[in-house]
């Protein structure tokens, strides 16, 4: 009788590990391709300046990797109030960077877009500007740069709408 709880107890134990555990597979875990790494050197906590002016910050922004690395999370808090937040993801299903931006004063904006050698640039519409728009993001030897441009002919010409640099957050800058 022991040897056949024993045996109960065992093929009970066997069974609730077996169906209390996930299911292990082949499937590769997302978002791990190269590509979802391009923009990663924008995770950070940063000061942004003009690139004309970089002794006092015009904003303060945060890029977070989020949702296990498939996606960026940037909370984006200008001196003057304007509140913007975008989300920024690779897909892979079109081979193209997607990123959607809304603010606090009721702007859209969702461009699209890839790597040109060491830039991501993306495109699309500002509904603000009623304008194409354009905007860069890359490496600089001391962090990001992001820069932004828009045409009001269909891309004939295009205006600067900002230039701006990214650095490490400084608990003392503008003080």
């Amino acid at each position: 009788m022991k040897n056949l709880l024993r045996l109960v107890a065992l093929a009970s134990l066997v069974l609730f590990v077996a169906t209390a555990l996930p299911a292990q597979t082949n499937k590769p875990a997302p978002c791990t391709a190269p590509e979802y790494r391009q923009l990663d050197f924008w995770v950070g906590d940063w000061d942004a300046f003009d690139v004309d002016n970089q002794k006092v910050p015009a904003a303060r922004a945060h890029v977070t990797s989020i949702l296990q690395g498939c996606s960026l999370l940037e909370d984006y808090q200008q001196i003057d109030g304007l509140h913007g937040q975008s989300f920024s993801t690779y897909d892979r299903s079109r081979n193209v960077w997607h990123q959607t931006w809304v603010t606090n004063r009721g702007s859209l904006l969702v461009v699209e877009g890839k790597m040109e050698g060491d830039k991501l640039v993306l495109r699309g519409t500002a509904n603000i500007l009623k304008a194409d728009y354009r905007v860069t993001w890359e490496r600089d030897s001391k962090g990001v740069r992001e820069t932004a441009v828009a045409s009001k002919d269909g891309g004939k010409t295009w205006e600067p709408v900002f230039d701006m640099v990214f650095r490490p957050h400084s608990a003392t800058e503008g003080k």
